[in-house]
């Protein structure tokens, strides 16, 4: 493994990182690890950046340190190799099942990749799920000493699901595997797709209670959105925006500066979710916070995602960003504190289902709104329609109680 290039270049990359106001101590790191790389090289004679990495998985055993030096590692082999820059994303590469299972498990991967591109209807991320589930199923197959889909018997697929006490119950595996298999159906005219679907359990689909927020957790809330002094102007918009549209965190963390339609007061978007365009009304409150927080705290950038890191380089934010930023403006709320109590943004989506449901507004209309391609989609907001709900509420007076059981 030649590393002279990287020992004459690697000073490029230092100034790059300045220049992009990349911090001190980030930078700092980078050059260690490359004058540690340099230094070791001829010690571990390694041939590949991957050796490198199979060094660092035996001397560091913190999963903590070995992923920070694994993200280190991966900057200084893009730029080695490819000549690229870091641009604050993450691209390292986790192995998955898919890299583990045998060439007839992969082949069959590679079949649903393909069939699925004819499928405009679904989703990339229901692909994504779906594909996850037959690897992970396949890989769960092939530990068994399993290396072609003829082999399959019953008992090994009943063992799949028996042995994890999380697929025994999960409805949601068994149908993302069954789906996997009657999309490749008609690329294996043998039939052992059909026969793999027989095999699996049944299992009944529970929905799970969903929990929302309660009158007082609002008013709370939006004290904290309205009147918090020490709220950025970035956490107040991102959850103004959440409250009063219910856009999913994946929306709002993609929505960019054309999406807002200024003139007309509209949000217009294509669902990261579905694919599927969707236009929502901008209220005031709503884009006054947007506005607020373009002209006074977002940083000068070319950047075309509206919502971005505090820190340079700047990009866009993902999910978990916005997942933590619901957790603080529940914390100065004073609200859902203790453990397993849900803190996501998908609660004011929830809330403003409940809210229409509750002020009578027609289910199509509801499911529109919320951006469902399937109306089956609303059936768990509606066990927090508890103003309809009472009206379901059956009379006891036609039978006996004993009086103790009413105190």
């Amino acid at each position: 493994m030649d590393l002279q290039e990287l020992k004459i270049k690697h000073p490029l990359l230092i100034s790059y990182m300045e220049s992009k106001g990349y911090s001190r101590h980030y930078i700092s790191y980078i050059e260690r690890e490359i004058k540690w790389i340099l230094k070791k090289s001829r010690h571990y004679q390694w041939k590949t950046y991957d050796d490198i990495y199979q060094t660092y998985a035996k001397k560091w055993k913190n999963k903590y340190t070995l992923a920070n030096r694994r993200r280190r590692l991966l900057v200084i082999k893009r730029f080695a190799l490819e000549s690229a820059m870091p641009d604050g994303s993450r691209h390292a590469h986790r192995p998955s099942n898919y890299d583990f299972l045998c060439s007839e498990f992969k082949d069959f991967i590679d079949t649903y990749r393909h069939a699925v591109k004819s499928i405009p209807e679904k989703s990339v991320r229901t692909h994504k799920c779906v594909e996850y589930a037959a690897c992970s199923f396949l890989f769960r197959l092939q530990k068994q000493g399993l290396g072609s889909l003829e082999q399959i018997t019953e008992r090994n697929v009943l063992d799949v699901f028996n042995h994890d006490d999380r697929l025994r119950q999960s409805c949601g595996f068994k149908s993302s595997v069954s789906t996997a298999f009657k999309i490749c159906a008609p690329f294996y005219p043998t039939g052992i797709c059909s026969k793999v679907i027989s095999y699996l359990p049944a299992i009944v689909n529970f929905r799970k209670n969903v929990q929302y927020l309660t009158k007082d957790e609002i008013k709370r809330i939006k004290s904290v959105l309205e009147d918090a002094p020490t709220l950025s102007l970035q956490n107040k918009a991102i959850c103004l925006l959440a409250f009063y549209t219910g856009l999913r965190s994946s929306d709002i963390a993609a929505l960019t500066l054309e999406q807002i339609d200024w003139e007309n007061d509209l949000i217009c978007i294509v669902q990261q979710k579905t694919g599927t365009s969707r236009v929502l009304p901008l209220r005031a409150i709503v884009g006054n916070a947007i506005f607020d927080y373009i002209t006074k705290e977002r940083p000068k950038t070319s950047e075309s995602t509206i919502f971005l890191t505090v820190n340079a380089p700047y990009r866009r934010l993902h999910t978990i960003n916005l997942s933590m930023i619901s957790v603080t403006i529940m914390k100065k709320a004073g609200i859902r504190n203790r453990p397993g109590d849900r803190k996501g943004l998908h609660l004011f989506r929830h809330h403003l289902a409940t809210s229409l449901l509750e002020n009578g507004v027609e289910q199509p209309v509801i499911s529109q709104t919320l951006g469902h391609q399937s109306p089956k989609s609303l059936h768990s907001y509606l066990g927090a329609d508890f103003l309809h709900l009472k009206e379901c509420a059956l009379s006891i007076e036609c039978f006996p109680v004993k009086e103790e059981v009413l105190q």
